[in-house]
């Protein structure tokens, strides 16, 4: 096992589990947890019948840069929503789709920096933080 994996800081939700324990709410109040970022709300029907609809392209993961329609997609998006003309992104050097923002963090980290310079840079990290910032860094 990588000694270096004993370093990492601890979960913040496992920081944050610890500083909630005994509090208790008022009973006419109900609590807003702003803790994990999971779903708490039903699937829309319209997502619901696109997924139903869809099901025979799911047999095969898809490839880590996406499809190339997918990318086209983003890439019309940003385009319209931010105006970006002069030059427009290219969905295929300037695109990479991530599942979430910590899978995005540790790939452009792995992207921008190189380790192996005579100086790399410095990384800043947020207090709290998710583990997966310190081991991209």
């Amino acid at each position: 096992m990588n000694p270096n994996l004993a370093k990492l800081q601890p979960y913040p939700f496992e920081k944050l589990r610890k500083l909630k324990a005994g509090i208790v709410p008022p009973a006419e109040l109900s609590p807003i947890l702003l803790s994990i970022g999971e779903p708490k709300h039903p699937t829309p029907e319209l997502i619901k019948t696109a997924l139903i609809q869809h099901l025979d392209g799911l047999s095969q993961y898809p490839l880590t840069r996406g499809s190339d329609a997918l990318l086209e997609c983003i890439a019309h998006w940003l385009n319209n929503r931010y105006q970006l003309k002069d030059p427009a992104l290219n969905p295929q050097t300037q695109v990479l789709p991530v599942n979430g923002t910590r899978e995005a963090l540790f790939a452009i980290a792995q992207c921008l920096i190189d380790p192996s310079t005579p100086r790399p840079p410095k990384v800043m990290l947020p207090n709290p933080f998710y583990q997966i910032y310190e081991g991209a860094a």
